[in-house]
């Protein structure tokens, strides 16, 4: 049974750092494109990043590049992002998907956005809280 666990999420203030971790059971990770969305309140979910399997291609929002990094270790079977100067604005639920049939990061190069519709399995979500 594929599962897709997140940790890392907490309260840092702007400006502050947090890693998070997206971690596979039941599949073998670098079989699968791997993407972190987000959630605010009262909004819907969108794209963050995500990272191909493969060639291991990239895909970032505009409104983290430049400050978040997506990496995957196949050995560990983790995906990880890396967010530096966090905003209050980046105050939202992240949540790690993965897929496996769909070269869905490709897709999200192309088409320039990430749709939630391209990724099967989800994690439950962490949260993330900036705040002064």
């Amino acid at each position: 049974q594929v599962q897709v666990v997140e940790s890392g999420g907490g309260l840092v203030q702007p400006g502050e750092s947090l890693r998070l971790s997206c971690t596979a059971s039941g599949f073998t990770l670098e079989y699968y494109d791997i993407a972190w969305f987000r959630q605010a309140p009262g909004k819907e979910r969108e794209g963050v990043s995500c990272v191909g399997s493969g060639d291991g291609n990239t895909y970032y929002a505009d409104s983290v590049k430049g400050r978040f990094t997506i990496s995957r270790d196949n050995a560990k079977g983790t995906a990880y992002l890396q967010m530096n100067n966090l905003q209050t604005e980046d105050t939202a639920v992240y949540y790690c998907a993965a897929e496996l049939m769909k070269a869905s990061c490709t897709t999200a190069h192309a088409m320039g956005r990430m749709h939630t519709s391209d990724y099967a399995d989800w994690g439950q979500g962490t949260q993330v809280t900036v705040s002064s």
